[in-house]
């Protein structure tokens, strides 16, 4: 098992990537988030609209880093600094998955859940390998671009959890997700279970959609597997209107999975 050798997790690397996790998921928390950011979440308890807690959200972020203030800014580069926000890193993970905001998105996962990733641009064998620098470049020239982006990150992700924990009961600790591609030989097998199931090691963030449909879009094998909430990082109706919108598109912390192949109907 791949994993960093430290996260800012409730959990270490090595628990979370199992495939054991996802058969029995558990809630994971960031430290020290919700604790230094609790007005928040006691505001969000009081509201009973999730698109209204979307908005709260929104000018929350907003405020607490000054992301409104970006023209108030004295230079281009504290200007640019501000304006990058966490939703230009996701509009850049939207557009490509390997652009340089694709490396932060895969930066926040290994260095607050631990999991490096296994492909930017190339196949990453390991942290000690030269290809791990490619990610690793592009993840600084990203991580240059703005303030904070990972405590920006790390808040977005719990606001995700709570959304969820909202919107799901607790008897419901998983949800069916799709992913289209084009290169399913090129993942890493860890295991054979049939014909159409095998044990996969994931990159350590993967778009997949809760459509079926649509996941034939984007490649000619689509994968179903079973998502533990808790490794939810982002879906597209989470905040008003979102850059995802009409996709149906997760952003799932990665690591070793059951995938089943689905066989196209037409």
């Amino acid at each position: 098992m791949r994993s960093g050798s430290y996260n800012l997790c409730n959990l270490p690397p090595w628990v979370i990537a199992s495939r054991h996790f996802n058969e029995n998921p558990q809630p994971l928390v960031i430290q020290g988030v919700r604790q230094a950011n609790r007005f928040l979440f006691t505001k969000l308890d009081t509201i009973a609209s999730a698109e209204e807690r979307g908005v709260i959200f929104n000018d929350y972020m907003s405020v607490k880093f000054q992301l409104h203030h970006w023209q108030d800014q004295a230079s281009d580069t504290a200007r640019k600094s501000l304006k990058n926000s966490y939703l230009r890193f996701l509009r850049g993970w939207m557009m490509d998955s390997n652009s340089i905001e694709g490396a932060v998105l895969k930066g926040w996962v290994e260095s607050r859940i631990g999991i490096p990733p296994t492909f930017h641009k190339i196949r990453i064998p390991g942290i000690h390998a030269e290809e791990y620098m490619v990610y690793a470049v592009d993840r600084t020239r990203g991580s240059e671009r703005t303030s904070a982006i990972n405590s920006q990150l790390d808040l977005l992700f719990e606001y995700c959890q709570y959304e969820l924990g909202r919107a799901f009961p607790p008897a419901v600790p998983c949800i069916r997700l799709f992913r289209g591609t084009n290169d399913a030989n090129d993942h890493e097998v860890i295991q054979t279970l049939g014909r159409r199931e095998q044990i996969v090691r994931l990159n350590n963030l993967v778009s997949f959609t809760s459509d079926e449909e649509r996941a034939w879009e984007f490649g000619d094998t689509v994968w179903e597997i079973m998502a533990p909430l808790a490794k939810v990082f982002f879906y597209n109706k989470l905040i008003p209107n979102s850059i995802l919108k009409g996709e149906g598109e997760y952003l799932v912390i990665g690591g070793e999975y059951l995938v089943r192949r689905i066989m196209c109907t037409t």
